[in-house]
This record gives C-alpha cells, sequence and structure tokens, in this order.
C-alpha cells in the first residue's frame, strides 16, 4: 500500500498555533487587528453585487494611496511579484528593449522577467547601495534608446531610496520610453507621487508598509501604458496575468475572469481605510520620525547605517553588520530569545547589512525600542564593539 493510501491520524497534526512574532525584517510587518478582522468576515461571490461595491472602494482607495488619478488602477490577485509581472509581462512586448538598473535585487528580477515576456534587457549601472544618477540615466537611455525604462523606488535589498525621481522620468519620456516603477517598499511609507512624477506603471506589494497579508497587490497604469497593452499585436506570455483580459473584470463590465481572492481583497480594504484614516502625508512622516529613532539607535549604539543620509530608505533601514559578526548568527538569536524578526542582506550585499523593516503597523514606538535593545543585547553577547544602553538613549531621545 502507498503511502497516500495510508489513513492520516488527525490527532498528530495539532490545532494551527503559529508563534507570535514581532516583525520588524522586510516584510511581511505585523498585521493590524482591524486587517485581521476583516478577512475573518463572510465571504461573498467575486461577482456579488456587493462585492463590485468593495471592488470600486478598493480603487479609489489605491488612487488615493498611489496619489494618482489613473482610471486603470487595481489589486492584481497575487503576492508582489505578481504585479511586478503584470507590469513587466504586458509592458514589454517580443522585440522591445527595457532598461534596467544593477544597483539591487530586485533591478535584477526586472531583467529576469523583461527577458521572459520576449525583450532585449540593457542596463543603466550603479553600484549595490547606491541610487542612479540621472546623468548616467540620461547617457544609457541615449545609448540604447530603450521601449521601457524601470526603476525601483525603494530598494530592499540595499536600503536605499531612489533621489530624483521626476528627472529619471523626464528624461525617459525625452526617448518615448514608458516608465515602470518598482514602490513594493515605499507604497504607504515613504513619498510617491505617481501623477505629479510622472510615472507610467507603478506595482507594489500589500505586505510592508500596508500592512496587509500578500495576496492582493497594487498596480495602476496610466491612459499611455495602458494603451500600449491594449493595442499589443502578440498576448502577454500569461493569460492569468493578461491586462487586457482584466480589463474586463476590473472595468466598467465586471466580466467573470478568475475567482478573486474575496478574503484578500476585503483584508487590502481595510489596510487603505487606516491609510486614508492617518493622511498619507502624515503616514509618510510617521515612517521618516520612527524610523529615524531606529536609525538614530543603530548608530548611537555604534553601527553605521548602509546608506547616506540623502538616499537613506526609512522603512528598509540596512545596517552594516559589525566586523567579526555573522549575520545568520545574530537573526537566528533574535528569532529565539526574543520573537523578533529582522533579515541579513541579499546578494552583493549577502552578510554585510541586517535588514529591518519600519513599516506600517510594525512602526510604532515600543517597537522600534524592542528592536534596538534586542540588536544590542545579541550583539554585545556575541562580542561586538557595541554600546547598547547608549543606542537605546538615542532612540529614546529621538523619539521625544
Amino acid at each position: 500500500m502507498s503511502d497516500a493510501d495510508e489513513a492520516i491520524d488527525v490527532a498528530e497534526i495539532a490545532e494551527l498555533t503559529p508563534p507570535d512574532r514581532t516583525l520588524m525584517g522586510p516584510g511581511p510587518s505585523d498585521v493590524h487587528p482591524r486587517v485581521l478582522r476583516a478577512m475573518s468576515t463572510p465571504l461573498v461571490g467575486h461577482l456579488d453585487p456587493s462585492f463590485v461595491e468593495i471592488m470600486d472602494e478598493v480603487q479609489e482607495l489605491l488612487r488615493y494611496t498611489f496619489r494618482t488619478d489613473n482610471q486603470w488602477t487595481i489589486p492584481v490577485s497575487g503576492t508582489g511579484s505578481a504585479a511586478m509581472e503584470a507590469a513587466i509581462g504586458n509592458v514589454v512586448e517580443p522585440g522591445d528593449t527595457m532598461l534596467v538598473p544593477t544597483n539591487g535585487y530586485f533591478g535584477g528580477r526586472m531583467a529576469s522577467m523583461a527577458r521572459r515576456a520576449g525583450g532585449e534587457v540593457v542596463e543603466v549601472d550603479a553600484p549595490w547601495g547606491e541610487p542612479l544618477e540621472p546623468a548616467d540615466v540620461s547617457d544609457a537611455l541615449a545609448a540604447h534608446d530603450p521601449d521601457v525604462f524601470g526603476f525601483v523606488h525603494a530598494e530592499t535589498s540595499t536600503g536605499v531610496l531612489q533621489p530624483d525621481v521626476p528627472e529619471l522620468t523626464a528624461a525617459a519620456h525625452d526617448h518615448d520610453a514608458l516608465v515602470i516603477a518598482d514602490t513594493v517598499t515605499s507604497i504607504g511609507g515613504v513619498e510617491l507621487r505617481v501623477d505629479e512624477w510622472d510615472i507610467d506603471v507603478a506595482y507594489a506589494g500589500p505586505q510592508k508598509c500596508l500592512s496587509c497579508p500578500p495576496g492582493a497587490s497594487p498596480l495602476t497604469l496610466s491612459d499611455e501604458a495602458m494603451e500600449k497593452v491594449l493595442s499589443r499585436e502578440e498576448d502577454p506570455r500569461s493569460w492569468y496575468l493578461d491586462l487586457s483580459l482584466l480589463e474586463g473584470y476590473w472595468g466598467n463590465e465586471r466580466a467573470y475572469h478568475h475567482t478573486a481572492p474575496i478574503t484578500n481583497v476585503y483584508a487590502i480594504r481595510e489596510a487603505l481605510r487606516l491609510v486614508a484614516e492617518e493622511g498619507i502625508e502624515q503616514r509618510w512622516a510617521r515612517h521618516e520620525r520612527l524610523a529615524g529613532a531606529l536609525k538614530a539607535g543603530a548608530e548611537g549604539m555604534g553601527l553605521e547605517m548602509n546608506a547616506p543620509e540623502e538616499y537613506w530608505l526609512p522603512s528598509l533601514n540596512a545596517v552594516r553588520v559589525p566586523d567579526g559578526i555573522d549575520d545568520g548568527e545574530v537573526c537566528s538569536e533574535l528569532i529565539d530569545r526574543y520573537d523578533l524578526e529582522v533579515a541579513g542582506g541579499l546578494g552583493d550585499l549577502a552578510g554585510e547589512i541586517f535588514r529591518i523593516g519600519c513599516m506600517g503597523h510594525s512602526a510604532r514606538p515600543e517597537n522600534v525600542i524592542y528592536v534596538v535593545t534586542a540588536l544590542g543585547d545579541i550583539l554585545e553577547s556575541m562580542g561586538a564593539d557595541v554600546d547598547p544602553g547608549a543606542g537605546v538613549s538615542a532612540t529614546r531621545n529621538a523619539l521625544e
């Protein structure tokens, strides 16, 4: 008899009791209790008139949060990577050239998706941990004349916030290139103005500064970008993420395409209501103030930030690992001793930085003091040259 034919002893599979962690890594962040309550409400059908009203509300709240009037603003059914692939896989056609950045892990993911869509990838170079220079972008645009330019607004792998966004988009539009922005770690946490900055397409994830479980991911497209999508000669390679088909469901027709993740749409609706209640600019200011206190604490105990002040990313703080310390051991000890999640580096920065989030519902004074206290304790116990008490004092002073 095969294993599949054997009866399961249900008693061996206990009731679900995941650990109660404090999530201060690069995502997900702590989910607001109101969002969890929204997810526990009854299901309705994905074409139910009441759900159609919810769809309208989610779209309007997304427009507010993205700072856009784009009609084509939706939550994609899937994680942030699904919204990313919907953006790139629909806008980049076979034979198109896409200019992508080299300054972080997620620029590399842009390149991979563009190639799978049949595009030619060219790069604008910048070291990991530095932003793109507008002059370098202009030179790359002139050299390659791409159809699409992509950049990462908030690079989760390096803790760098891209400044000068309007300069980048203006240069791209001078070459008739559409602009795709990765705003996964910026939406709802740091200043983001899709319309004012002339971004054609922006995608995001709900699990970071929006403090929402992954499953329905923000995406917005300008009329110009959607016109390119709808005039394609060849269908996108993904049926599920084909925006010309999704337009029938999320547009005026509300025609069946797939069964939407209803509970996740409930969740993002409540998460976006929280954004609107707080006020988007007030929310940006809260993240900057609390992350500033975290930064002050890290520097106060003797640690170094990876990104200079002028392009420091409040929602994702990249802190240099002290000499002689194993970042993986620190992260494991924080989980084991404090039920606290932070993360190590990726790619070129693997082993060199801690990635400490300060996002959404996790961006609270008690969490900031907790992560500084716990990190200082673990590092000191491992022999790092740090002063935990000075770090906590600096954090408290910054919060006051």
